[in-house]
């Protein structure tokens, strides 16, 4: 089923470790876009603009294959 704005994610450790987006840049991903969950903000093509709310950061692209859909009802944290 094709990922949806609005939708909660975490990322896949297993599909981002090696990646060519892992190669490009520092490979120290924060736990929290494992452990947490974003929202899909907007899509283009094969990526999703995803922002994890348990942290003060920007929202990050990532390939839509090196991310998971949650069921969760609650909210992103702000």
């Amino acid at each position: 089923m094709p990922m949806k704005k609005g939708a909660r994610v975490r990322a896949v450790r297993e599909k981002l470790e090696g990646s060519l987006e892992a190669l490009a840049n520092d490979q120290r991903w924060p736990s929290y876009i494992f452990e947490t969950d974003g929202e899909v903000l907007d899509l283009r093509g094969d990526y999703a603009f995803v922002k994890f709310g348990a942290v003060p950061t920007p929202p990050s692209w990532f390939r839509q294959d090196q991310l998971v859909e949650v069921n969760s009802t609650a909210p992103v944290d702000a």
